[in-house]
């Protein structure tokens, strides 16, 4: 097992550190536990460490990453020994991690712990949860009105989209939930192939996934993958169809070839949560809520490709856009109302 942190020995960390117990809580370094697929994802975890980082300087803190070549089958044992190494502040960035967070944070009441994407009991702990069907429902919605436009360059007249999922699980079938949704609300008739690549971190399989499915008649594909849909852009730049970036702005790693990113601004969360520990305002026992209201979601400005698309498309997703901020659309939410009908 292999964590950045630890310089010499987590023993050797935890002395140093017990030096500066005396002085208030919030002065203990930081440590952002950093999900499947690593840092280079180009994704989640490189946002949510841009984040981070900006926030210690400002807070004046020390922080760290934690990685690990197993991070999910060793949940409990990451987070004891960053507990244990004297870090005042955890944020997991880990999806499974969650059971394990808060049976761990019942063991260390002084130390703070930030789970993201779901809500974790416990007085020391702080929950985030993003809205992230609400921007993958616009994504959705801009795919199946331009699937079948023929007039924009890489469109065939199929009405045919995909979605490749990082794993199938409900926090990743949250965003496709909400992607099949804003494509069937502007067109029922649009078919939605879905596949999961089973990791985060394997762009050839993400080429070679993307590859099929435009294959099979699809010209846009959303990537909910991490570091493996890097390779669902290559694909769409090596076949001259168009991919759907995910959490940062993917737009420019193939320009013209990303139709547009859904961000899910984890730098804003982390950033967030960081401030706040350090000005000794955490929102422990609290969730925190992040979606199109609060900027947590949105699409991307499509600096590449918004010249392509016709201005009555664009303005559609604008007008789904004031109808979800409005509470007109209800966005179907997996995680809190379970698989709907049209999701099998």
């Amino acid at each position: 097992m292999s964590y950045k942190w630890i310089v010499n020995s987590a023993s050797v960390l935890a002395l140093a550190l017990g030096a500066t117990s005396a002085a208030k809580a919030a002065d203990a370094p930081a440590a952002l536990i950093i999900a499947q697929g690593g840092l280079g994802d180009q994704s989640y975890n490189d946002l949510a460490y841009e984040g981070f980082k900006k926030a210690v300087a400002a807070a004046k803190i020390e922080g760290k990453p934690v990685e690990s070549k197993d991070v999910v089958a060793q949940a409990a044992d990451i987070l004891r020994r960053a507990s244990d190494a004297g870090f005042g502040l955890l944020v997991d960035l880990e999806y499974s991690h969650g059971e394990a967070l808060a049976t761990v944070a019942k063991d260390y009441p002084d130390t703070k712990y930030v789970i993201l994407n779901q809500v974790q009991p416990g007085a020391n702990v702080a929950s985030v949860l993003f809205q992230e069907q609400e921007g993958s429902y616009l994504a959705g919605a801009l795919a199946a009105l331009v699937t079948t436009d023929t007039s924009i360059p890489g469109i065939n007249d199929k009405p045919i989209i995909g979605v490749i999922g990082g794993t199938k699980s409900v926090g990743i079938d949250k965003f496709i939930v909400g992607y099949i949704q804003g494509a069937h609300d502007v067109n029922p008739n649009v078919e939605v192939k879905v596949a999961y690549s089973n990791n985060f971190g394997d762009p050839a399989i993400g080429l070679q996934m993307a590859k099929a499915m435009y294959d099979e008649g699809a010209d846009i594909v959303y990537q909910v993958a991490g570091g493996t849909g890097i390779g669902v852009i290559q694909a769409a730049k090596e076949t001259g169809h168009y991919a759907i970036g995910v959490d940062t702005d993917q737009d420019g790693l193939a320009p013209g070839s990303v139709l547009t990113s859904m961000l899910k601004r984890t730098d804003v969360a982390v950033e967030t949560v960081v401030g706040d520990y350090a000005g000794d305002t955490f929102p422990g026992g609290k969730t925190v809520t992040l979606g199109l209201k609060e900027n947590g979601v949105a699409l991307s400005d499509m600096k590449y490709t918004k010249d392509k698309i016709p201005a009555a498309t664009l303005a559609k997703v604008d007008e789904l856009k004031a109808k979800i901020l409005s509470g007109d659309i209800k966005v179907w939410n997996a995680v809190d109302q379970g698989y709907p009908d049209f999701f099998k």
